[in-house]
């Protein structure tokens, strides 16, 4: 155990913890609900610049904050990062650079000067990702050749046949239906007529080869049929060119939220609106008057800046401060409480979105990430929805109940061959797909994870213990869970560990399993438990804290390894308070230590800071910063922690 500063265990957390509460309950906006930024690298921001070119309505939004946004985040090598403390990344750079340029400035600006060195020592365009490719081409940087093919009569195969659109993950399937009317039509926006960036090419730009990379694998075999395809479009030989790109039109205007989102991602926003331009839709078109509301409702201008977050998440943000402010000790039926209880209710997704493609079955009852998703519930929201509604005490016991039930049935039909759950649909687990040319961010599908899936046992494992349980009938699902849990004993990981998908990273996926084994199964599976505890407790940092650094998705001797942050301490601290309780194993000494670590991280305000990225949207490729992360989290931690000393007393 690594030398940790004095703990004092006498220490009250009562005041930590009333700090920590009334600074929550500031935050909450008048409707009921809790949201705070989300932030991750500047490509949002940068594309957003693209598309007001493009469409050219960049006249009405503050394009000058914008700028100076780009400059605050560049970082001393020259290059923009990816995630906090990475010091730089090729293509966030590139799109950093490339908005800039389009914003006016010159090649010879010292900012752009210092990018170019970083840019070129990386590789230059030619070494990006291909959607950075796809911006390029759009404003005439890059030539379309280089750009893989995405034929338009995909839209036309039947939902049952081996591949269809719905074999995409919900983030593909809502970004890549737009590409399809983007990549056909190939446009080339000129504002300028001197504008390119061939001084971002490495190898000079009269050596350029536009041509998709090879793998000298079986993939390749990916690049011969692309080939194909890009012939067939030269001759005017691709069948149902026409009726597809139709049916894209279509698929695009049907899935538009009424507030104009699409997928609730900018990714799909952005290219939704870039099709329906290629389109030759009109900037007055209802379609995209909504659509541009959107982007501008995506979009945060402060006194010096303006940028994009990637989505928002007043849902998530929502579920977990009323988890946190219940489990702290403020009444069930606390006036703030059942306004934002009442709010969630009213954000239960009640219609059949994508997900029903696959799964025939189920009724809908989810809730999703957004303000607006009709189409896009998922899982790992609808699951802690729960368990913080039946924390809550509402006017209208009965309508919650019912909410609840529903929400329960959807969930159990959204379970996936191998016995987990995924993030937005089932079975959606074609690997292939991540290997096409056009899918370099290898996120192209969504297959069961250990963090889903155990936030769905850890729900099923409350709804035991409480007093209704018998309304909701849970035995029915007994073999559901039973292939749940096998699930998670299959991914534990040699170390002891479980992978988090949707949080940095084993840290994350440890705590949120041992909690799940530890309400739902914890006789059975102590061996397991017991195993994630350990683990926890090895990976502890010097200042009492836990932190891993994003860098463990691409190289396991980082699991666990990082700078401490107050969520990924709160996060350590609870899968081991769980474990204490599964085994009568409590890691008294580490628990202590973390608690001292928050206790002294906080301010007077009752907040935490953290600088680090510590949510995931695509591993290795994207993340996120959850502004409120750091808040919530401590909290649940600090009021789990005192519960158990007070017994102790």
């Amino acid at each position: 155990m690594p030398a940790i500063p004095t703990f004092h265990p006498a220490i009250s957390l009562t005041e930590p913890i009333e700090r920590s509460q009334n600074y929550l309950l500031s935050q909450q906006y008048t409707e009921g609900y809790w949201w705070a930024e989300l932030e991750s690298n500047v490509t949002m921001t940068a594309e957003v610049v693209m598309l007001h070119k493009i469409w050219g309505t960049d006249k009405a939004r503050p394009m000058d904050k914008a700028e100076a946004y780009l400059r605050s985040q560049q970082r001393d090598r020259g290059g923009w990062e990816l995630y906090y403390g990475d010091g730089g990344h090729l293509s966030t750079s590139i799109e950093a650079y490339m908005a800039l340029r389009l914003l006016g400035v010159p090649s010879s600006d010292p900012a752009l000067q210092r990018a170019k060195t970083f840019i070129l020592e990386k590789g230059g365009i030619s070494k990006s990702r291909i959607f950075t490719k796809i911006h390029l081409a759009l404003v005439g940087c890059y030539d379309w050749s280089g750009v893989p093919s995405i034929p338009s009569w995909i839209m036309l195969l039947p939902d049952n046949f081996w591949f269809n659109i719905y074999e995409l993950s919900s983030w593909a399937r809502s970004s890549t239906v737009p590409l399809i009317i983007v990549c056909d039509r190939r446009p080339v926006y000129q504002f300028d007529s001197d504008f390119n960036l061939n001084e971002l090419y490495s190898e000079g730009i009269e050596n350029v080869r536009y041509q998709l990379p090879e793998n000298n694998d079986w993939t390749d075999s990916f690049i011969w049929l692309d080939s194909g395809f890009k012939l067939a479009e030269q001759l005017n030989l691709v069948p149902f060119r026409d009726d597809g790109i139709r049916a894209a039109e279509q698929w695009i205007l049907q899935r538009q939220e009424p507030s104009g989102d699409w997928g609730g991602i900018i990714p799909a926003m952005l290219n939704s609106l870039l099709a329906l331009h290629c389109l030759n839709y009109d900037i007055n078109d209802p379609f995209v008057e909504r659509g541009m509301a959107a982007v501008d409702r995506f979009s945060t201008e402060t006194e010096n800046f303006y940028y994009t977050q990637a989505c928002i998440s007043p849902v998530w943000d929502t579920i977990w401060v009323l988890r946190a402010l219940a489990e702290s000790g403020l009444p069930a039926n606390h006036p703030a409480l059942v306004k934002g209880g009442e709010w969630l209710l009213d954000k239960q997704v009640m219609a059949y979105g994508d997900w029903a493609v696959k799964n025939r079955t189920g009724k809908p009852g989810g809730w999703s990430f957004e303000f607006d998703n009709q189409y896009y519930p998922d899982v790992d929201d609808a699951a802690a929805a729960v368990m913080a509604l039946i924390e809550l005490e509402l006017p209208d016991e009965d309508r919650k109940w019912g909410a609840i039930a529903k929400c329960l049935d959807w969930i159990m039909t959204m379970q996936c061959r191998p016995g987990g759950w995924a993030a937005f649909d089932i079975d959606n687990d074609q690997e292939w797909l991540n290997d096409l040319p056009y899918s370099d961010l290898k996120a192209s599908i969504d297959p069961n994870t250990a963090d889903v899936t155990a936030r769905v046992l850890e729900m099923a494992g409350e709804l035991h213990n409480h007093s209704r349980k018998a309304h909701l009938n849970l035995e029915r699902f007994s073999h559901q869970l039973d292939r749940g849990l096998a699930y998670l004993d299959a991914e534990q990981e040699p170390e002891g560990c479980w992978f988090g998908r949707w949080g940095v990273n084993y840290i994350y996926g440890t705590s949120g399993v041992l909690s799940a084994l530890s309400v739902l199964d914890p006789k059975t599976r102590k061996t397991q438990i017991e195993r994630g505890a350990n683990w926890l407790r090895s990976c502890q940092n010097a200042d009492g804290g836990w932190g891993e650094s994003c860098h463990s998705y691409r190289d396991r001797k980082f699991m666990g390894v990082g700078t401490s942050t107050p969520s990924q301490t709160a996060w350590a601290i609870m899968g081991l308070l769980d474990a204490g309780k599964a085994t009568g194993n409590f890691a008294w000494e580490s628990l202590e230590w973390g608690i001292n670590y928050l206790i002294s991280q906080q301010d007077e305000a009752g907040k935490w800071h953290e600088d680090e990225f510590t949510g995931t949207g695509f591993p290795c490729h994207f993340y996120i910063k959850y502004h409120f992360y750091a808040q919530y989290f401590p909290l649940l931690a600090l009021s789990r922690y005192d519960k158990l000393v007070e017994l102790r007393k």
